[in-house]
């Protein structure tokens, strides 16, 4: 039986990468870290219907020592390196940390394989972030980085540092450079939950506004179910690469946000501009129009517009249909629908 150790179980892709791995008759190890500010239910909430059927390590990837003692006891055929402080916006508020975590998180792992686990094969999950301002589109694994973030450029760092070790110690390391993959899984905190979460408490008569950023921004949105099979796939090769992942079809901010409310059975919503007011005077705005309960409104707020905008990410994953034999299952509409009908059930 093959054994396989995941950082960032607990989160979206952790989760169903630990699924798809029990289907294929893995022995599935997950790293936690302790979080006394989390509720258990809360922390494992996207494990709890498999949680018996996994082992779970208490560790952080920032401490050595502990990440060197995990890996010499497990011994894993395969490492999916997934933890990471993945939240643009948290990134420009606390730099230090998203650096720190996956930057020192990432060495420490590769470090540790190197010493301990040779022949560990590893999987180093990238992101399209890391093209930020793109010089090309469809980006593809020749397109040069240039990111936009300190999200984005801990994960060229984390890219760069997975390369080196594959061609300077030996070691079996990929890069998946994902673009973003969603599911009814997803955080609260990520746009594309926020639009489905807020638009099901529209439907359900409990919200009336949904605040959001630039709306003009445009994203490669895929089905996180499918997309942890690349993962598994690249791990699965003769030989090591890096490869993006991706549908190759592109859609704005807005364009999700249509969707949804269309999914939602919300025919009629304003769209209002207030990203060129101060935060306070929007929240002040967005007071007076939640105070109009017949109406559905749709919020441009200055606080939720990148301090550097990154406008297009749009994949192409050519590569990867070709030496993977991968392809994505899920539509962008049958993605909404998903994430539209799980937040539906969950308002109600």
């Amino acid at each position: 039986m093959p054994k396989a150790l995941i950082t960032g179980i607990t989160g979206q892709d952790g989760s169903y990468l630990a699924e798809l791995l029990l289907e294929k008759g893995y022995e599935v190890h997950g790293l936690v870290r302790r979080a006394a500010v989390e509720s258990y239910e809360h922390r494992f909430s996207r494990i709890n219907h498999i949680k018996d059927k996994i082992k779970l390590h208490s560790g952080d990837i920032v401490n050595y020592e502990r990440i060197f003692e995990i890996i010499a006891k497990i011994q894993p055929d395969e490492l999916y390196h997934l933890a990471a402080q993945s939240f643009v916006q948290e990134s420009f508020e606390d730099p230090s940390t998203t650096i720190m975590m996956n930057i020192q998180g990432t060495l420490n792992v590769l470090n540790a394989i190197k010493n301990v686990s040779p022949k560990t094969k590893f999987y180093f999950a990238g992101s399209s972030e890391m093209f930020g301002k793109v010089r090309q589109t469809p980006q593809n694994e020749e397109t040069p980085f240039h990111p936009r973030s300190p999200y984005g450029i801990s994960k060229v760092t984390g890219f760069e540092l997975t390369r080196n070790f594959r061609e300077a110690y030996g070691l079996f390391a990929c890069s998946g450079i994902l673009f973003n993959h969603e599911s009814p899984r997803r955080g609260h905190e990520f746009v594309t939950r926020k639009i489905t979460n807020t638009i099901s408490k529209i439907a359900k008569g409990k919200e009336n506004v949904l605040v959001l950023g630039n709306l003009d921004a445009k994203r490669d949105w895929g089905f996180a179910g499918d997309y942890v099979r690349a993962m598994w796939l690249m791990l699965q090769q003769d030989k090591p690469d890096d490869y993006v992942i991706a549908t190759g079809k592109s859609y704005s901010v807005k364009n999700f946000v249509e969707d949804a409310f269309n999914k939602a059975e919300i025919k009629n919503f304003e769209t209002i501009d207030f990203s060129a007011m101060s935060q306070e005077e929007a929240d002040n705005k967005i007071n007076l129009l939640r105070e109009q309960k017949n109406k559905v409104f749709v919020v441009q707020h200055p606080r939720f517009y990148r301090k550097a905008e990154v406008e297009n990410l749009q994949g192409d994953a050519s590569k990867a249909h070709k030496f993977l034999n991968w392809q994505p299952e899920t539509s962008f509409e049958e993605l909404v629908k998903k994430m539209i009908e799980h937040d539906l059930n969950l308002a109600s």
